[in-house]
């Protein structure tokens, strides 16, 4: 039988050998260009590539679509085409699908696919559904969840942003984090915010609440970790987690660029430590980070405290503008999860489509996909805001 492979110009592979992705690991990643190419032409209209800002170069130039969390997730509850290919990490590809087109039966129409099952985020690996239920038990059994909003950031869970909308709460990005907040306390006197205790207290403390009135909940802890006091003297309590790369800027970054670069701008994602932030001449999203550069005079110079990939990419894009910009860390900080998809896992996904095989999908399930969803649409309602 003739493989539909065989029939897409520029694809030259063994056909029996094309639907298992052991048959592509192995070869280097350019040999995959021309064959990611002549698939995008064969699929046309029926399949969107998405692409993470911190995705590598050689995966996210096939993007139809580059962004934050934010706007990848708005692309996806906007278009019509039959598959959606994340490069990105697991919780987006979830969030694709809950906001997905669906069917009078709640069935989502479109199929998302996530080239690398492994590429997840330790984020939202440090908030387990199990463990966020026993907090709120714990924080009811103390009588605090009267008034308490839970607010998940969008590095969570289908289950955790479930868990937040059945619960009157929603979900916020770091473009929208600031609103989010504002929204929660018009509804409550508390927010119970997770999982990434860095991006509540930096949006807290620029809302005007001091670092006092926020308390960190660790679930590894009896109690939190805390007394029934702190958590009723407290306006936020923050979930104890964090994302990895920007665990890693410290203080002394920003000390050491400015000794090095006298003038130099300094600007951070606010997942950055509340000191790192504190030093820093502005912060934002990654699309506000990008914002600022492109907006800047030319001849600006910057020191970016964000993924290595989008450091670097922007590093090229302005080089013609006589801009300047470094990594705030010149060790890099790269999302190593993020990274796992690769150009292999791209055209093995891709050219299984061209075989009528749909690889990987990302399926919420039913039950948890109703209140997920309310929770995404309350935060698509507010809107991004730098």
């Amino acid at each position: 039988m003739t493989s539909l492979l065989e029939e897409v110009p520029g694809i030259e592979v063994d056909t029996r050998l094309s639907c298992s992705l052991e048959n592509y690991l192995d070869l280097p990643d350019h040999t995959m260009d021309d064959r990611i190419a002549a698939t995008r032409v064969a699929l046309g209209s029926r399949v969107l590539l998405l692409g993470h800002h911190y995705q590598r170069d050689e995966v996210i130039r096939f993007a139809d679509y580059t962004g934050d969390s934010y706007k990848l997730s708005k692309v996806a509850a906007e278009t019509d085409a039959d598959y959606l290919i994340f490069c990105g990490v697991h919780f987006m590809a979830e969030s694709a699908d809950l906001l997905g087109r669906q069917d009078a039966n709640g069935n989502t129409i479109q199929q998302v696919i996530l080239p690398d099952l492994h590429a997840g985020c330790s984020m939202a690996d440090m908030a387990e559904i199990s463990q966020v239920e026993a907090a709120w038990e714990v924080l009811e059994k103390l009588c605090l969840t009267d008034g308490l909003v839970p607010l998940t950031y969008m590095n969570s869970s289908a289950a955790i942003k479930a868990f937040c909308g059945e619960r009157g709460g929603l979900v916020c990005t770091s473009s929208n984090a600031r609103a989010a907040f504002e929204w929660a306390f018009v509804r409550g006197q508390r927010i119970f915010f997770l999982p990434d205790q860095h991006l509540g207290r930096n949006t807290g403390y620029a809302m005007g609440i001091p670092l006092d009135e926020m308390t960190v909940w660790d679930p590894w802890a009896l109690q939190g970790g805390q007394t029934k006091a702190a958590f009723e003297a407290s306006r936020i309590i923050l979930w104890k987690g964090h994302c990895s790369v920007h665990q890693r800027f410290l203080p002394g970054h920003v000390d050491q660029v400015r000794a090095k670069y006298p003038g130099i701008q300094v600007i951070v994602h606010p997942e950055c430590r509340w000191e790192v932030c504190q030093k820093a001449d502005a912060l934002g999203s990654t699309e506000r980070l990008i914002q600022i550069v492109e907006d800047a005079p030319l001849g600006s110079v910057f020191a970016i405290g964000t993924e290595i990939h989008l450091v670097n990419r922007l590093a090229k894009r302005f080089a013609s503008e006589g801009k300047k910009i470094i990594t705030l860390d010149d060790a890099g900080c790269l999302c190593t999860t993020m990274y796992r998809i690769s150009p292999q896992h791209l055209a093995w996904a891709l050219e299984n489509l061209i075989e009528g095989n749909v690889v990987n999908r990302i399926q919420v399930r039913k039950p948890v996909k109703h209140w997920a969803r309310i929770a995404l649409d309350r935060m698509l309602e507010i809107g991004p805001r730098n």
